[in-house]
């Protein structure tokens, strides 16, 4: 058994798919059913994927309640938050601190639905 993916309903699939773009995360597959478009994203060091589902007709606000954060593994975590403010894309929570009981350096940010992600850079 393992871990495949994590589904996020989104309100805008474009600027969701730029928004992890400059996290480096790329379409590996998409299909549609039932009206809503299903959109996996990844990356080649993970076999780990999110998928992003659009509903193009719903008028419901995404809602991320219940999802505390996702993380994800960057290799310089000050040079991708900057990165990230440059291109306007994220609502700061936290700017990057060094996190001594992980061993990492993390920031966290909030995707275009509110999603938080906390990109962690671990400390060879």
């Amino acid at each position: 058994m393992g871990l495949i993916h994590t589904a996020l309903i989104v309100s805008d699939l474009e600027s969701t798919l730029d928004f992890y773009a400059e996290l480096g995360l790329e379409q590996t597959a998409e299909f549609e059913l039932g009206g809503v478009k299903n959109v996996y994203i990844g990356s080649d060091d993970t076999d780990m994927e999110l998928q992003l589902k659009y509903d193009p007709t719903s008028t419901a606000r995404v809602e991320p309640a219940g999802l505390d954060h996702i993380a994800l593994e960057v290799d310089d975590v000050e040079r991708v938050f900057e990165e990230l403010l440059e291109a306007e894309h994220p609502d700061v929570v936290k700017p990057p601190q060094y996190i001594d009981p992980a061993n990492a350096t993390a920031a966290f940010v909030k995707d275009p639905d509110g999603y938080v992600v906390e990109l962690v850079e671990y400390d060879d």
